[in-house]
């Protein structure tokens, strides 16, 4: 059953999960309507490919859609989602609240020093998070999952990647229009493969990208190196 919210764990500087905070409401629907959502999900999914004896951090887990494809493929698999946005996180509570199972979400920020679970996670996932901050956090966020995660664990992402040619003109109108482009620059210009390198992940893999009507989504894959 889902866990309830951390209280006071936001913060009012993060952003939204659409840019701005009322357009919350929307988000479910903006995501499946812009970003093929079901296809780069179910990608997303089977590279966890989560089994009963995982312990699955989601970095930034919105309204709970992630926690629920994962319970859906693997019911066993236990879950924590962290997120700043406290309206999420009510919403993420209240779409699994009727699973039964070992699902956890916090209001905050991740940080490698957080007990999340009894042993480190196995598994850190990541979902359309890191265009939407300031590089500096990119960087943060990236090597604190480096110290978290356990030796044989994987960090998966699945955001927007390197954007070219039409990729990169529906990217700069849809997404840096309504997030900025200070955030999202770095993304398009395919710098998170580097960042994962810097912070000690080898190797580094794109499993799949997968052109959307707001610029291409890339699947990632990387391992800590101990």
């Amino acid at each position: 059953m889902s866990g309830a919210v951390t209280p006071g764990g936001g913060n009012a500087q993060h952003t939204p999960p659409l840019g701005h905070r009322a357009l919350t409401p929307l988000y479910d629907f903006a995501i499946a309507s812009l970003t093929r959502e079901k296809a780069w999900r179910k990608a997303l999914v089977a590279a966890i490919s989560p089994q009963p004896d995982d312990r699955i951090l989601d970095i930034g887990s919105g309204t709970g859609s992630l926690a629920l494809a994962i319970h859906q493929t693997c019911p066993g698999a236990r879950y924590v989602g962290i997120d700043p946005d406290e309206e999420a996180v009510k919403r993420a509570i209240n779409k699994t609240a009727k699973l039964k199972g070992d699902i956890l979400f916090r209001c905050g920020y991740f940080s490698a020093e957080e007990d999340y679970f009894a042993d480190p996670p196995t598994i850190i996932v990541s979902s359309l998070v890191l265009h939407q901050v300031p590089l500096t956090e990119k960087r943060r966020i990236i090597s604190e999952a480096n110290k978290a995660l356990s030796p044989d664990g994987a960090l998966l992402i699945a955001d927007y990647g390197l954007q070219t040619g039409l990729m990169r003109f529906l990217f700069r109108k849809t997404v840096q229009a309504l997030d900025g482009v200070q955030n999202t620059q770095a993304n398009a210009d395919g710098a998170i493969p580097k960042l994962l390198g810097d912070a000690g992940f080898f190797p580094v893999e794109e499993i799949e990208k997968l052109d959307t009507v707001t610029g291409s989504i890339s699947i990632l894959r990387a391992h800590p190196k101990r």
